[in-house]
Formats: C-alpha cells, structure tokens, sequence
C-alpha cells in the first residue's frame, strides 16, 4: 500500500512539473508609444532619367536647367541615387 502511494505522488509529481513545461508564458501587449517607434520611413520617390553618358540613374531631386561653362544652358537632375548631386541630361 505505502508502495502504491508512492508512486501514485511520483506520477502526480511528474505530471504536474511536465504541464508547467508544456505552457507557454503570457505576452503583455505592446503599449501605443512602442507600437508608433517601429514605423519605418517610406522610400522617398523619384524618377527615372537617361543621362547624357547613355546610361539610367535615379534622382530625386527636380530638374533644373543651370549654365555651362561655354556659356550655353543644359539640364540636370538632382539628388541622385549614389550620392550624385547632379547629374546632365540626354535632350
């Protein structure tokens, strides 16, 4: 009888520390000031120009006709992807 106890209070035992394993802990919802800082910036938008090199860049910036050196007037994109300030423009 004393045997039977015993391993009836061991059974319990081990079931009871394997249901506290099994449980998953209870998660506190985020508070609102959390929730707003992990907002991510939108990308900024652009646009697709050809340069005067033949090749496509992004630019961000608006388009702006400045003065040459000759004299004579080209237009430019500004802001480009890659840390370009300006870049000419293919008329």
């Amino acid at each position: 009888m004393k045997r039977l106890v015993l391993t009836l209070c061991a059974a319990i035992l081990s079931l009871a520390a394997l249901a506290s394993a099994l449980t998953l802990p209870v998660q506190q919802p985020l508070k609102p000031r959390q929730l707003a800082t992990h907002r991510r910036q939108p990308p900024p938008k652009g646009k697709w120009y050809l340069a005067s090199t033949g090749r496509a860049v992004y630019c961000y910036g608006p388009v702006m006709t400045v003065g040459t050196w000759d004299g004579g007037f080209a237009r430019v994109a500004t802001i480009c992807r890659g840390g370009v300030p300006m870049v000419k423009l293919k008329d």
